[in-house]
């Protein structure tokens, strides 16, 4: 029998039950699934930073801990956990993260804003370039970054990704390091924010970046809130530096009703919901790290602690 721990809340608990018990009878796993095993007893902990685990220390028997989110900004620092850490890598929060970023790109890409605001029999006929004209730069090229840039590329969009360390992805112009970061931006028309959240990453968009993009682009930020100097961005758009920011994710979540963001009409605010983990799909990946923790092969999905992500 294994003891598999979930920590994280009521709501999760209420969607992933089920689906995480199917994935591991077909897995062949024996797996005991509970809230509340004693931590001598615990082999892994299926885990979110809402649940009540925060001390690693008593779970001397644990063999991994299985995030059930794509970030792991608020786990990875602490200094308890000695376990290995893997990160949420699911087929349907990748799906979920490409149609949100493809449908943003495409809708100002198209200027679908200015037929949607059109309230006056005015004829306007203003015809949007073709893709191939409209450069995109995705920051960020792990799994989320690396396929929605690939996803724009097969658009027709010219795509350039930047990360920390070089990348090759193949239909990318992959680029890395400070001086990769201000060519990827020199182009950008549209900009999209896909990067892990670290110190070397928080507001890496900020009012000298925001000066490098050409002036007009669009930001798009379904990454992490942080990513961005708030204040810098709000200038930038007040100038028309920026022409317009879709931004899906924020340094306080929910909003609050006065923030800025709310009321500036070059700003849209979608309510993290870009993309989410799949409880179905994301159970498949839970059973499988747990089949291979059981087998002795390598798990899936490890964060780098020295890296962050």
């Amino acid at each position: 029998m294994i003891n598999v721990l979930f920590s994280t809340d009521d709501n999760d608990w209420a969607d992933y039950q089920d689906p995480l018990r199917e994935a591991f009878e077909a897995a062949g796993l024996d797996v005991a699934l509970s809230r509340d095993h004693g931590a001598d007893q615990t082999d892994y902990i299926i885990f979110t930073p809402k649940g009540p685990v925060a001390d690693f220390t008593p779970f001397t028997r644990c063999k991994a801990v299985l995030g059930l989110w794509a970030g792991v900004e608020n786990i990875v620092t602490n200094t308890t956990l000695t376990q290995p850490l893997a990160r949420m890598v699911d087929e349907g929060l990748t799906r979920g993260m490409i149609e949100w970023v493809v449908g943003h790109t495409m809708r100002h890409h198209l200027d679908l804003d200015r037929h949607l605001r059109t309230t006056d029999p005015e004829w306007d006929p203003v015809m949007p370039p073709l893709a191939a004209d409209r450069p995109v730069t995705i920051l960020g090229l792990g799994a989320l970054g690396a396929a929605c840039g690939q996803a724009l590329a097969h658009l027709g969009f010219p795509v350039t990704g930047w990360s920390r360390s070089q990348k090759d992805i193949a239909d990318l112009r992959c680029l890395s390091g400070d001086s990769g970061l201000s060519e990827a931006l020199a182009t950008a028309q549209i900009l999209v924010l896909l990067l892990p959240l670290t110190d070397q990453t928080e507001s890496i968009l900020n009012a000298e970046t925001l000066d490098l993009l050409p002036q007009g682009a669009i930001v798009l930020n379904p990454g992490r809130g942080a990513l961005i100097d708030d204040d810098a961005l709000l200038a930038a758009l007040d100038t028309g530096q920026i022409g317009h920011a879709t931004l899906d994710v924020f340094r306080e979540e929910p909003l609050p009703v006065d923030n800025p963001y709310w009321h500036d009409p070059k700003v849209t605010v979608t309510p993290h919901i870009a993309s989410t983990t799949r409880p179905k799909t994301a159970a498949k990946v839970i059973a499988e790290n747990i089949r291979r923790g059981e087998a002795g092969e390598p798990f899936l999905h490890l964060v780098d602690r020295a890296a962050g992500y």
